[in-house]
């Protein structure tokens, strides 16, 4: 066996899982995954978890289940029926092989971000997602019924079947979190104050539930070692030199060998909290393994086993830190919703067909707090793992698909896999579209392997590739089925100036022209604008971004995690940021920029100028030092073939379609190849 400590069996107190891979806890509050009645997950939501075990994961931790009723429900909403429809995911993950925890959760305290009920914090403190506001701090009488609510919930688990419950969670800035870090707990009684206080409500929970369920029963806490935290609602960046407001290391260790002698049977780490919420939800511009380090100093204190997380998905540096006694478990979360069969690919040594997490969020957070399913980018049938099955075809067609970008790749794939005999022609000379640029810069590591996964697609499932080859419409009548995936092109400006050849845009700044200018302007502030504009500050050059509308990173479904690090990001380089203007002209090195001032009121909601500006706003000049120039202001579809010839069997995908995103070009290309 390749990874012989990865696969080895451990004991979670009395408990023995047959391997060191976990998967992470994840939100899945969706009415399809989760019943609301009863509070247990539907069969939907089930199947979800056990194809996880299926494909190989020793240890399932299922998404939070809250222990009282903030947002609607809880695991006491209705006992019985909990208890009994459970059983079914339990049955499941165990026929799998493998073991499942379910995570309890006291909720949110200063986090809450729209949720039911009258939300408190431990004590009065402001609240992150709107500083102006104060959440209410907790009674007494409110933390013993937490207490309480915690071994009930407890309870019903062990009953319904489960392996252990894990505690959520001193970690990532929740409500547990709160009372233990002296920054946030204002307390002055016996739950506040020295840090036995503050960690008075974690060891009175874990003593409740062992006391309820017997001393066998295991109890996992999730863990943030570092809170990572400069001040309220900013996070540190890694490397970053700051003054710690939340956990240090030091007080961290102390804390760690406290858990451990309440009765807590594993710590399951990462780092971070809501205030630097890039540190427990990973963005591609955080390093590989990121909680690493501090986490194996965890373990270097305890004798529980001890599970890290956090873009931590090379089999081999795993392997290597459990056979070395420094970590017990490999935690990933979104590496498993893009490839259920992570961990027997890992076994087998097939690490080339892992499908990778491009750890942009799209799929997972950013559709969780938007009242969806969860599910993934690159995967569009997790959630979904019935329904959205791949049925070889009744009948089996000629098919053709036009263009090799993330689009018409997936809907070669897909049509292959369920039997079509499928030619794919790409124009240029390589297969990827516009995915090839946006995979350029050094932080996009997982983008460059999604490209090689899909290449090896191609091979493996014998696609017919042609390349530099240009479709025309008489080519398409010898074809059942046509998949117009012909991608989009950039939109482009007529300004003064831009002609020139220090003028670029995004694809062939990406691609092709090395900015070898110290002063460079970015033209556009979505993500690809910012992800530029990062990349360039990184290696040196002074940037100024121009953006013509009044905010930046207004790409739909980016999560705040993903978001918060590219502005926290944009403020460390230093990169000026100068919004509602556009650049009217061009020469000479300098860009000669228009910005309209508006009149918005302060954070006291009150005037910032002393006199009206008018409904118009007010212009304000300014010439920037500019050597380059990138222009990134979004694409336009690329859909005449499309046009030309329009039939029902002929089908418009990715971004010939809608420019968007990955998610939707993989999307709509898996959905629309599952039915022909």
């Amino acid at each position: 066996m390749k990874y012989e400590a990865l696969f080895s069996p451990l004991k979670i107190g009395k408990v023995e899982v047959p391997n060191r891979i976990a998967m992470m806890p994840m939100g899945v509050f969706s009415p399809r995954l989760l019943n609301m009645e009863s509070v247990a997950y539907t069969k939907d939501g089930a199947d979800y978890y056990i194809e996880r075990a299926k494909g190989g994961t020793g240890l399932i931790i299922t998404g939070l289940m809250p222990i009282i009723n903030d947002m609607g429900f809880s695991i006491l909403t209705n006992p019985k029926a909990y208890v009994e429809e459970m059983k079914y995911l339990m049955d499941g993950v165990h026929a799998a092989g493998s073991k499942v925890f379910v995570q309890l959760t006291s909720l949110t305290g200063r986090v809450n971000h729209g949720l039911t009920g009258v939300i408190k914090a431990p004590a009065p403190i402001q609240n992150v997602w709107d500083p102006t506001k104060t959440d209410l701090g907790m009674t007494k009488e409110d933390i013993h019924t937490y207490v309480g609510n915690f071994a009930e919930g407890a309870k019903l688990v062990q009953e319904a079947g489960g392996d252990g419950v894990e505690i959520h969670a001193v970690h990532e800035g929740y409500l547990l979190d709160q009372f233990a870090i002296a920054f946030f707990n204002r307390r002055t009684d016996e739950y506040g104050g020295s840090l036995d206080n503050r960690l008075r409500i974690i060891k009175e929970i874990v003593e409740a539930i062992k006391e309820k369920c017997g001393q066998d029963f295991p109890v996992s806490m999730r863990y943030s070692v570092k809170s990572y935290v400069k001040d309220f609602n900013r996070g540190a960046l890694p490397g970053e030199e700051f003054e710690e407001k939340g956990r240090d290391i030091e007080e961290s260790l102390i804390v760690a060998k406290k858990l451990e002698e309440f009765g807590y049977d594993m710590l399951n780490c990462d780092n971070g909290s809501y205030d630097s919420w890039f540190w427990p939800h990973p963005p591609m511009y955080m390093p590989k393994a990121c909680n690493l380090i501090d986490v194996m100093k965890v373990k270097e204190v305890v004798s529980i086993p001890v599970v890290c997380a956090g873009r931590f998905d090379n089999p081999e540096l795993a392997n290597e830190v459990i056979a070395a006694g420094k970590l017990d478990m490999m935690g990933m979360g979104r590496p498993l919703l893009a490839d259920p069969e992570l961990a027997n690919k890992f076994k087998e040594g097939r690490l080339a067909d892992v499908r990778p997490c491009i750890y942009c969020h799209q799929g997972c957070l950013g559709r969780i707090f938007q009242g969806k399913d969860i599910s993934c980018a690159v995967n569009p049938a997790c959630g979904r793992e019935k329904s959205y099955a791949l049925e070889p075809a009744e009948v089996k067609k000629r098919v053709l698909v036009v263009g090799g970008g993330l689009g018409g790749m997936e809907a070669a794939r897909v049509a292959a896999i369920r039997g079509h005999q499928v030619d794919l022609f790409e124009k240029t000379d390589q297969l990827g579209g516009v995915f090839v640029a946006a995979a350029t810069p050094d932080f996009k590591e997982d983008d460059r392997q999604l490209l090689a996964w899909y290449k090896r697609q191609m091979a493996e499932l014998s696609i017919n590739v042609h390349l530099n080859t240009l479709v025309t419409k008489e080519m398409i009548t010898a074809y059942d089925e046509v998949f117009i995936a012909t991608g989009a092109t950039e939109r482009r400006l007529n300004t003064p100036g831009f002609e020139g050849e220090h003028v670029n845009y995004a694809v062939d700044a990406l691609c092709n022209k090395e900015i070898t200018g110290e002063n460079v302007a970015i033209v556009g502030a979505g993500l690809t604008g910012c992800e530029i504009a990062y990349d360039l500050a990184k290696k040196g050059k002074s940037v100024t971004i121009v953006e013509a509308s009044e905010t930046i990173l207004n790409a739909f479904g980016l999560s705040a995690a993903n978001y918060n690090m590219l502005m926290e990001l944009i403020d460390y380089y230093q990169i000026k940021v100068i919004k509602n203007a556009v650049v009217d002209k061009f020469e000479n090195g300098t860009a000669y920029v228009t910005e309209t001032i508006k009149n918005y009121p302060n954070v006291a909601n009150r005037a910032q100028h002393m006199f009206a500006l008018g409904t118009q706003g007010m212009p304000k000049a300014h010439e920037i030092p500019a050597d380059d120039i990138v222009v990134s202001i979004g694409y336009l579809p690329e859909d005449q073939l499309y046009n030309e010839v329009q039939a029902e069997n002929i089908h418009l995908i990715g971004d010939a379609r809608k420019p968007a995103n990955v998610m939707e070009a993989i999307w709509s290309a898996y959905e629309t190849a599952m039915t022909i």
